[in-house]
């Protein structure tokens, strides 16, 4: 059970490092490439690559410690699982897979490899096999500016923008009519182009249709050949309520128009929400600051106030409300963007301390100040109360 191991030269207990690094030797030792018309280095190299298929991959090579050759039958070539296959290689392409996956990755890793994009093996090197090469239009991007009522209750707004279009007269083909696209002579109308040296066939993009896998023999004379062309288009923004500022909204479709049928690209929008002389934003949140007179906060009132959902509603400020207490009204605010509830609108009362009083005022002010007791002032009453013990030690 020691053969593979012999071959590339290591011992049973070797790290899968170097299970690798013996193979990569001895495989650029015995490479076709290197020993042309050479049937016994193409053999060996065979045998390296199939011990090299076996030992890198944990479920073989533990299968192969066990039961030697006889357990690589449940494991089809160049696979990591049971199949229907056999240990060996087939193929000289299956013992070449197998050495570019040393070098790309590991045997046995699945999906397209460097192999696959360089060499035309299997249906990774083929190209696009008389397809055209398709590709999407150019993405756009504008900024909208809307005002702070709007983005509480959602407007919608046209902006006129440059894009890149279909030609009407072609349908975006860039031929005069059918009959002038023809089929690429020079790739055979896969798009790509193939030289083959030695074991590889190589693959190219074709110069002359540049992958499309057609030509076009006469132009159209409106948008010379391109397929498309620029004009100016007005859109429509649906902007939905909630939206803050800085959003971007994605218009699918309404970008560039693709090339050779390929589909257009989309237009982003950035909006830019107006600030308020009155209001400001706090996530969902609205914030008012509302200034009382100080009879107002000590009596308690009654206040309309604006909103941007709303229009105005009345709300109630409690007998004794303090400067900078905030009160809050449920679901005023703006609406979640995803939908999700509203915000709430947030009244902060500022209290506001009279100025320029005349001497009647005063006079009542002295007056009302005489009858004050500790109860109308119970934040200052619990200040001297802590304060005290500071003037007791002096």
């Amino acid at each position: 059970m020691s053969e593979y191991y012999d071959l590339l030269g290591i011992s049973k207990g070797a790290t899968q490092d170097e299970v690798k690094k013996a193979y990569r030797k001895l495989a650029v030792k015995y490479h076709p490439d290197k020993n042309p018309d050479d049937d016994t280095s193409e053999q060996k190299f065979k045998e390296i690559s199939e011990a090299y298929e076996a030992l890198s991959n944990p479920q073989k090579r533990e299968a192969y410690d066990r039961f030697g050759k006889d357990g690589m039958q449940g494991f089809a070539a160049g696979g990591g699982g049971p199949g229907g296959g056999h240990g060996g290689f087939s193929s000289m392409e299956d013992a070449l897979r197998t050495f570019m996956g040393a070098f790309d990755g590991g045997a046995g890793s699945g999906g397209d490899s460097i192999f696959d994009s360089l060499f035309g093996f299997g249906g990774g090197g083929g190209g696009q096999s008389g397809s055209q090469s398709f590709r999407k239009g150019a993405s756009k991007k504008i900024a909208v500016t809307i005002l702070f009522e709007e983005a509480a209750k959602g407007v919608k707004k046209e902006a006129l923008i440059t894009k890149y279009e279909n030609c009407n007269k072609c349908s975006g083909s860039g031929a005069s009519s059918p009959k002038a696209i023809k089929k690429c002579t020079q790739c055979g109308g896969s798009g790509q182009v193939y030289q083959s040296r030695g074991f590889f066939s190589m693959s190219a993009v074709c110069s002359s249709c540049h992958g499309n896998g057609q030509v076009i023999t006469e132009r159209c004379k409106e948008c010379q050949g391109h397929g498309r062309t620029k004009s100016k288009q007005k859109v429509t923004i649906d902007i939905p309520a909630g939206m803050d500022n800085g959003m971007t909204l994605k218009m699918t479709g309404h970008g560039d128009a693709g090339e050779s049928g390929g589909p257009a690209g989309d237009l982003y929008v950035e909006v830019r929400v107006q600030p308020h002389d009155v209001f400001e934003r706090h996530g969902d949140d609205i914030l008012i600051d509302l200034p009382v007179t100080f009879h107002e906060a000590s009596l308690g009132c009654k206040k309309e106030l604006p909103t941007p959902l709303s229009g105005k509603i009345r709300i109630s400020i409690p007998e004794g409300t303090q400067n900078g207490k905030t009160l809050r009204v449920r679901k005023e605010g703006f609406p979640n963007v995803h939908g999700q509830g509203k915000g709430d609108l947030l009244v902060h009362i500022s209290v506001e301390t009279p100025t320029n009083l005349s001497s009647k005022q005063k006079d009542l002010l002295k007056e009302f100040s005489k009858l004050e007791t500790p109860m109308n002032h119970p934040r200052k009453r619990s200040f001297v109360d802590k304060v005290k013990v500071f003037f007791s030690n002096i």
